[in-house]
C-alpha cells in the first residue's frame, strides 16, 4: 500500500492534467478535500498539492509537465549524418573490408563526432531506425553454377542415403 502511493498515477498527461483541475474544481464547489482525495484514489496531500499549485499559480499551475527523460546522445543533425554513412561502404571510411558493423560504425561515431556508444547499443538503436544487420551473401570465387548443378543431377542421388528396405510381408 505504501509503495502505490509512491508510484505515478496510470494515465496520459492529460488524463492527468484533468484529474488536477477536476479537483480544484471541486473544491472550489465547496467539496471537502478528504471527499474529493477518496473520489478521485488520491492521497489527501496531493489534493492539497494541487489546490495549492492553482491558487500559486493558476491554470498554469495544472498544467501538465512533460517529462522528456534523457537527452539523445546525436542531434538530428548528426543522426542523419550517421544513417548516410550506411549508404556508403565501409571502405570510403578505411576499413580493409566491405562489412558494417555495429562496432565499427561506433567507432566512426567516437572518432568523427565525439559520441561515444557501446556497440550492443547501437544495434538497438539502429533497430529503432527501421535498419537490420546485413552480411553479403558468401559465395567462393572459383563457383561455376553449371558444375554445381551436374553434380547435383549425376553424383548427389548416388551417393545419398538409401532408404531402409522393408521386410517382405506375407500373405
Amino acid at each position: 500500500m505504501f509503495y502505490d502511493s509512491l508510484m505515478r498515477s496510470k494515465g496520459t498527461a492529460a488524463e492527468l492534467e484533468q484529474r488536477r483541475r477536476l479537483a480544484v474544481q471541486r473544491a472550489q464547489e465547496g467539496w471537502l478535500h478528504e471527499d474529493i482525495a477518496d473520489f478521485l484514489g488520491v492521497h489527501l496531500r496531493t489534493v492539497g498539492r494541487w489546490v495549492a499549485a492553482a491558487r500559486a499559480g493558476g491554470d498554469a499551475g495544472l498544467a501538465a509537465k512533460p517529462h522528456p527523460g534523457r537527452k539523445p546522445f546525436l542531434t538530428p543533425a548528426q543522426e542523419a549524418e550517421v544513417l548516410s554513412w550506411l549508404a556508403d561502404k565501409p571502405t570510403a571510411f578505411g576499413y580493409p573490408t566491405d562489412l558494417w558493423t555495429c562496432r565499427r560504425l561506433a567507432d566512426l561515431i567516437r572518432t568523427r563526432l565525439g559520441v561515444a556508444f557501446h556497440p550492443n547499443y547501437l544495434h538497438e538503436w539502429l533497430s529503432k531506425r527501421g535498419l537490420s544487420p546485413q552480411k553479403p551473401a558468401l559465395r567462393p570465387r572459383q563457383r561455376d553454377d553449371e558444375e554445381v548443378a551436374a553434380w547435383l543431377d549425376e553424383d548427389w542421388p548416388r551417393i545419398q542415403k538409401k532408404p531402409p528396405r522393408t521386410a517382405p510381408t506375407s500373405c
